[in-house]
C-alpha cells in the first residue's frame, strides 16, 4: 500500500463515515516500509530505528511521549508514517509521495523531521477525529425541519452560498443549513475527495441525525484545521 492509498483510506473510514471505524489506530493497514528506506533514513539523521515489538521493553524511554521530540535519538514506524503524511500534504512533494516513501526527501537535521512528525501527527489524530480540537465547533446549525439533505450538489443546485469573501451557508435542503462554514473547508481536498462535499452527496435523500449533524460540524473543524497545518508544514526547511 502506498502513502496515499493510506490517506484516502483514513478520508473514507474517518471524515466520510464508510465502513466500519474500530480500533481507531491499528483497524486501517499501515503502508509497508522497506528495511532498505528506514536503514537510510536513520543513517542519514544519526537516529535508531526501534521496532514495535521492542518499544515495548525498556528501550521505549527513547520515544516516551514524555519526552520532547528533538531530544529522542530513536523513531518507529509509526514516527515515519507522520512524518510521510504531514510530507503528503507539503505543497512541494504532493506528488512525489502519490508513489511511496522511496520518493519523499528526508532532512539530515532531527529537528525538522521531528517537526514534522509532530505535525503529521496532528493532522493524522485530526483526520481520525481523535483530536479534541474537532469537539470545538466553528459552525453552527440553526433552523429546525426536516433534517432530509436534498440538495443535488450539482451546477444548478450548489449547497453553499457565500456570505461573504471566506465563509458561507451550506444548505442541505431549502430550510435548514450549516452557517459559518469556511470556503477553504468546503473546497478542500483529503485525498482525491473533498469531504465537505462528499459527505453531503453520499447521504442525499437521508434525514440527519443529530449525531450526523455534530459529525458534519467535526469535518469543517478537521478541514480548517488540516488548512492551518499545511501551511505550518510548507514552513519547516527540510535541506
Amino acid at each position: 500500500m502506498i502513502l496515499e492509498q493510506y490517506i484516502n483510506n483514513i478520508a473514507q473510514r474517518y471524515i466520510l463515515g464508510q465502513g466500519q471505524q474500530g480500533n481507531k489506530e491499528r483497524n486501517h493497514k499501515i503502508p509497508d516500509l522497506a528495511p532498505a528506506i528506514i536503514d537510510k533514513i536513520a543513517k542519514g539523521m544519526g537516529l535508531t530505528f526501534i521496532s514495535e515489538r521492542e518499544t515495548e521493553g525498556n528501550v521505549c524511554f527513547v520515544n516516551s511521549p514524555e519526552l520532547r521530540d528533538d531530544y529522542k535519538t530513536a523513531f518507529t514506524a509509526i514516527d515515519l508514517l507522520d512524518y510521510g503524511y504531514a510530507m503528503s500534504f507539503r505543497k512541494q512533494q504532493k506528488e512525489d509521495v502519490k508513489i511511496d516513501f522511496r520518493q519523499m526527501p528526508y532532512p539530515k537535521a532531527p529537528e525538522a523531521f521531528w517537526r514534522l512528525v509532530q505535525l503529521g501527527r496532528e493532522l493524522r489524530q485530526i483526520h481520525c477525529l481523535q483530536s479534541p480540537k474537532v469537539e470545538k465547533y466553528i459552525t453552527s446549525y440553526p433552523k429546525d425541519g426536516s433534517h432530509i439533505i436534498t440538495r443535488k450538489l450539482t451546477k444548478t443546485d450548489i449547497p453553499y452560498e457565500a456570505i461573504n469573501d471566506t465563509h458561507g451557508r451550506v444548505w442541505i435542503n431549502d430550510g435548514q443549513y450549516f452557517g459559518n462554514v469556511p470556503l477553504t473547508a468546503w473546497e478542500f481536498y483529503i485525498g482525491k475527495y473533498q469531504p465537505a462535499q462528499q459527505w453531503l452527496k453520499d447521504r442525499r435523500g437521508k434525514t440527519l441525525a443529530f449525531e450526523d449533524i455534530l459529525h458534519y460540524q467535526k469535518i469543517i473543524v478537521a478541514l480548517t484545521e488540516t488548512d492551518r497545518l499545511t501551511k505550518e508544514i510548507d514552513n519547516v526547511k527540510i535541506e
